[in-house]
């Protein structure tokens, strides 16, 4: 019988009695609508979780990964430095590159301006790689696009026609979306609600890069943090080609198709500036962190594409033979794929045991939706205990702070508010000075005036956000008030703003009027000379059915670029300006050595200036927390139910300290502080104080935006180093609240910057609800962020903004104390849950 079977295996007769299992395999999913454990329930697969359980009770925080001395890890702050040592990295590659992202864009320039940088945009280096043989593996979230705009439709279409069939690297490309909405694919799997929310990258598995920063549009950023992008010099100075000029509080990002009618024009408003933190890590935990992409890709291929040929099982050395289940490795009866063993070449070639100082451990959330496991919430456990550990601070910069303390917050279930109230009460009864510093942005990012129907999920993660701070007897500070103390003293909660000018010079308006050319059309022409698929897709491209693709021709595409020669052709005078130094931008005098905008020129009638300073939130979107100037967590995980329980949203974390000590001070006592956290924060607290130089676009000379194998990190030692050693000092502490103080008055007497407290003479909160707020701020009147006062001389506007240091302001924790944020009888979490984050 098995001889028969043998003949019979290269025929028809064999192929459709396999094509036949596989079909009634596919139907039998349906059976899962009635059994959601279906991935749990068999003899071989509770096994596996077995063995999974044991591996992470043995793991501290119960983390799939264990800890890894010897580690050598970088950081990165904000996009400048870490695209440019991602653009290093990816183009030394030469086996692999992993990468996992919530959005990717595949026209995203990693060094700028974008017109002298275009063999830097992403997928020229994937390209390029590719070609060069490096197979490159990519897992997208797969969005609902009736909520979200990421497009990964796109993506997916743009990555893999970067090498047609019959060119070099085809088939080297290979992209995978999850999860699926497809009723019929699986109809006992389906997932709305939640998204994959990581953002990391391994190469050749000798370097990672782990953090909040996704390889996608708004991420990339200077210190000074630009708002403005016109430039009357060229438009070939450009920063932020495309769709990557963005401010989510006006618009947010727009599919493909909605380009024309939605984008936001560079001559009326500012962006919205981002801050973000990552990781460049080598050593052991790079093999975590390829695990845990490994998992999801099997996990993925058992998930979706069991039965396609051209996607591949991934075999991890290391996880052979009885335990390759842990990486969800299955050998059906009638396997369709190949099985393809990973790292290429041996493990034992890449950089492993003591390659730093750094002893670090990969923590996630990750469940049976996600990758098919048991629930884990490592970085929950992560956050909790290292917070109740703490001893003398804890920073935290997020994009969502919505936490309980208790059951009575509920539907609110992750306790990281626990954490930070018993840490504060030990301190409390032990006498020892303890703080806890909160930075979130006091409006999420999403597109809409809070008074707007529009935005009424958007308040109520304000209020939940508030409910979790210092709202009623539950929150943190009311936990910490009941516990006999002064919240004040332990509890403080900033965010951070910037400002900018925007060039639009009479110069420029004679110039669109000669030309007959908006700006607008002329920013339209640019990104479409440069990056035109990231603006209508290309040829032959589909997307989804909810998401329709619709391709130009080029004889239109070159309409819209001959726009951009007409305008050229009005201009007088043509020359290529560094966009940072020039007058295109006034962001630097807020920073260190960076003069003051009292003696910046304007070419122009001095009154008309007015109409182009602007000020904008800027964004938190970091996932980072510092305590004792000891520990780290960085990575894709914010601080809310969706990001911390494990069951909803996938993301992975690390935890850092590092082993070599720094001499430094706490409190004015001599203190060890651990080099790699105590020099991240310095560099962080010095960008919000302002003691820091803004930064140059090109970053070839500086050693922050390097792999971290080249070099370790310019810590900037000096005076201003010294000035933020002691995170505990009065001295320090006095310039983090008096400049906080003095930013937001400025903020507040010039463009009525909103959220705001507006305290009155007699310190009572004067926007409480919605009347007083339109009073404070009528926008119809006032376009945002723009001067409230456009009667106010402008030699009283520039000095002013003389004032302004950094970009830290107070967190106004009373804003609409007394209005109904969220609508009555909603229930919070339909709208903090399900509303998705990025």
């Amino acid at each position: 019988m098995n001889k028969l079977r043998e003949k019979l295996k290269d025929t028809s007769l064999y192929d459709a009695k396999v094509k036949g299992i596989h079909f009634k395999n596919k139907i039998g999913k349906f059976g899962n609508v009635l059994n959601p454990n279906h991935r749990h329930d068999e003899a071989h697969e509770k096994a596996t979780d077995e063995k999974r359980s044991k591996v992470a009770e043995g793991h501290r925080y119960e983390s799939f990964a264990p800890e890894r001395n010897g580690n050598k890890i970088k950081w990165y702050v904000d996009g400048r430095d870490y695209f440019w040592a991602v653009s290093m990295a990816l183009e030394r590659a030469t086996e692999t590159i992993y990468i996992e992202d919530w959005w990717l864009s595949p026209e995203l320039f990693l060094r700028r301006p974008a017109y002298f940088n275009q063999e830097w945009r992403l997928d020229q280096i994937l390209k390029r790689r590719a070609e060069a043989g490096v197979q490159i593996y990519v897992i997208v979230y797969k969005e609902v696009s009736q909520a979200l705009t990421c497009n990964s439709a796109h993506t997916k279409h743009a990555l893999r026609e970067l090498c047609p069939k019959g060119t070099p690297g085809h088939g080297n490309i290979h992209v995978l979306r999850h999860p699926d909405h497809n009723i019929f694919e699986n109809a006992g799997d389906m997932t709305f609600y939640w998204a994959h929310h990581e953002k990391f990258i391994v190469i050749d598995y000798a370097l990672a890069f782990i953090g909040g920063l996704d390889l996608c549009f708004g991420r990339w950023d200077l210190r000074q943090h630009l708002l403005a992008d016109v430039h009357p010099s060229g438009v070939q100075n450009e920063i932020f080609p495309g769709q990557d000029f963005n401010n989510n509080r006006i618009m947010d990002f727009q599919s493909v198709e909605d380009w024309e009618s939605n984008e936001l024009s560079k001559t009326d408003f500012g962006r919205m500036p981002w801050h973000d933190v990552a990781m460049g890590v080598i050593g052991d935990c790079v093999y975590d962190i390829a695990e845990h992409f490994v998992l999801r890709w099997n996990f993925i291929k058992r998930d979706k594409y069991k039965r396609t040929e051209d996607v591949d099982w991934l075999v991890l050395e290391g996880r052979e033979g009885e335990n390759e289940d842990l990486i969800a490795v299955q050998r059906p009866k009638h396997p369709v794929g190949q099985y393809i063993q990973h790292p290429l070449s041996p493990l034992n070639t890449k950089p492993q045991g003591e390659q730093g100082t750094v002893k670090a451990q990969v923590v996630r959330s990750s469940a049976d939706w996600s990758s098919g496991i048991l629930t884990e919430h490592s970085i929950q456990n992560a956050y909790c205990e290292v917070i109740e550990n703490a001893q003398h601070y804890v920073y935290i910069e997020n994009q969502f702070f919505i936490t309980a303390t208790g059951e009575e917050q509920s539907p609110i279930h992750n306790l990281i508010g626990r954490a930070i109230v018993n840490a504060c009460v030990r301190a409390g009864k032990e006498n020892r000075k303890f703080r806890v510093i909160i930075m979130i942005p006091a409006i999420p990012g999403f597109a809409g005036d809070l008074r707007q129907d529009a935005a009424t999920g958007t308040r109520a993660i304000m209020d939940y956000q508030y409910k979790s701070i210092n709202r009623g007897e539950h929150s943190i500070m009311g936990q910490i008030e009941k516990a006999g103390l002064d919240p004040h003293s332990k509890y403080f909660d900033t965010q951070i703003v910037a400002y900018d000018r925007l060039n639009k010079t009479p110069a420029l308006v004679e110039q669109e009027k000669k030309s007959g050319i908006k700006y607008q059309d002329l920013q339209r022409a640019e990104a479409e000379e440069i990056m035109g698929s990231g603006i209508h897709g290309l040829p032959g491209e589909t997307g989804d059915k909810e998401n329709k693709v619709h391709p130009i021709s080029e004889d239109a595409r070159q309409r819209i670029i001959d726009k951009k020669r007409q305008f050229e052709e009005a201009r007088k005078d043509k020359d290529a300006q560094d966009p940072v130094t020039s007058t295109d931008s006034i962001a630097e005098d807020a920073m260190m050595n960076g003069g003051t905008v009292s003696e910046e020129p304007w070419a122009g009638e001095p009154e008309a200036e007015k109409e182009n300073f602007v000020q904008e939130e800027l964004y938190i979107h970091g996932k980072l927390l510092i305590a004792d100037d000891r520990f780290v967590i960085c990575g894709s995980s914010n601080i809310n139910d969706r990001s911390q329980l494990g069951i909803h949203d996938s993301e992975l974390s690390i935890v850092m300290e590092d082993t070599n000590m720094l001499e430094s001070t706490m409190d004015g006592q001599p203190y060890q502080a651990g080099h790699h956290a105590a020099t991240l924060r310095r560099q962080i607290w010095r960008e919000h104080l302002g003691l820091i130089e803004a930064q140059p676009l090109d970053a070839d000379k500086d050693p922050n935006s390097k792999p971290p194998n080249d070099c370790p990190n310019d810590i900037g030692e000096g005076p201003e180093f010294e000035e933020v050693a002691d995170p505990l000092g009065d001295k320090l502490w006095g310039k983090w609240t008096s400049q906080a103080t003095k930013n937001t008055e400025v903020y507040r007497y010039l463009f009525r910057a909103d959220p705001d407290n507006h305290t009155l003479m007699d310190g009572s909160p004067l926007v409480t609800n919605f009347d007083e707020y339109d009073g404070f701020a009528p926008r119809k009147q006032i376009k945002q962020g723009h001067l409230h006062d456009p009667f106010m001389p402008v030699a009283e506007i520039r000095k002013k903004l003389d004032e302004i240091r950094g970009h830290i302001v107070w967190m106004p924790l009373d804003f609409l104390k007394d209005a109904e944020m969220a609508e009555k009888g909603l229930q919070v979490n339909a709208y903090t849950e399900v509303r998705p984050q990025f």
